[in-house]
């Protein structure tokens, strides 16, 4: 866990790791895998890093090659791929903007061709923008903000069906603003929420494929999205709220994919949305 509060500090969108005070735990170092995804090809979008790097590198011991689609920061790209790599295990870098719909079919595509097929699909790229009031929120950022965090996770998963079946898994990024909202993060909020809602549906409509989807909804997370987008002055209390009095690191969130993906640990759950939000309760 974090051993200091945050101080105050900003980034230019979409920020880096290696400029956060303190660097989250994002490596997956104290994780020793059991080959729980031996043989697989798994897609991580946004996977360059937080939770998508923990998510790749734990893959990486579990056995997984591992395909990361990333918007432009390579820096972070290739050290995650590093992580992978030093597992013995092959990564593909994808970068490019999932905002476009033409990308969503070409990570796939790309990722097929050269790690030859794909099993698990994880959707986790996110942007955010926080506003005082609703009126800040034009249309190019409503529309920006849903070709994401949603129409992402959509196209993505469309372009990724043909090559799934029985034990194939689909995992969705949600958040704990998916499922109370957040009132200066109103279209970031509501895509979560939508998220949450194709979770349920594709589950409903790819069991009989035996493609299991799941959902995690983290609660605050020291990412390189909380100082690229928040007001300096917000990044010291980031995460204070919960009662737990602090945000998660990528590296404690990560296991809930693993669970998700391994067919060993969850093959009775789809649909679920798994919210790790450091102790918070939710009424409903």
């Amino acid at each position: 866990m974090p051993e200091e509060t945050p101080p105050p500090q900003q980034q230019t969108p979409p920020g880096e790791t290696g400029a956060m005070a303190p660097e989250p735990r994002d490596e997956m170092r104290g994780w020793s895998g059991r080959d729980l995804l031996a043989g697989k090809v798994a897609l991580v979008t946004g996977g360059d890093s937080g939770i998508g790097r923990a998510v790749c590198a734990a893959f990486a011991k579990e056995g997984a090659d591992v395909a990361l689609a990333y918007l432009a920061e390579d820096a972070d790209a290739e050290h995650t791929a590093g992580l992978v790599e030093g597992e013995g295990r092959r990564c593909l870098l994808l970068r490019g903007d999932l905002a476009g719909a033409a990308h969503c079919a070409e990570v796939v595509e790309r990722t097929v061709a050269e790690l030859g097929r794909l099993d698990v699909l994880v959707n986790n790229v996110a942007t955010q923008t926080p506003v005082g009031s609703p009126e800040e929120i034009d249309d190019e950022q409503w529309t920006h903000t849903f070709d994401v965090n949603i129409h992402s996770y959509f196209r993505v998963t469309r372009a990724a069906l043909p090559h799934l079946g029985e034990g194939s898994a689909v995992i969705n990024t949600s958040s704990i603003n998916g499922l109370r909202g957040n009132k200066s993060l109103i279209d970031y909020s509501a895509t979560k929420g939508a998220i949450n809602a194709l979770t349920y549906s594709l589950a409903q409509a790819l069991v009989d494929r035996g493609i299991r989807v799941n959902c995690v909804a983290p609660g605050p997370v020291w990412t390189p999205l909380i100082p690229a987008t928040m007001p300096e002055e917000k990044t010291e209390s980031f995460g204070r709220q919960v009662p737990m009095g602090r945000p998660a690191d990528p590296d404690e969130i990560a296991p809930s994919y693993v669970f998700f993906a391994a067919t060993q640990l969850s093959s009775y759950y789809t649909g679920e949305v798994l919210a790790p939000i450091g102790g918070e309760t939710l009424p409903g």
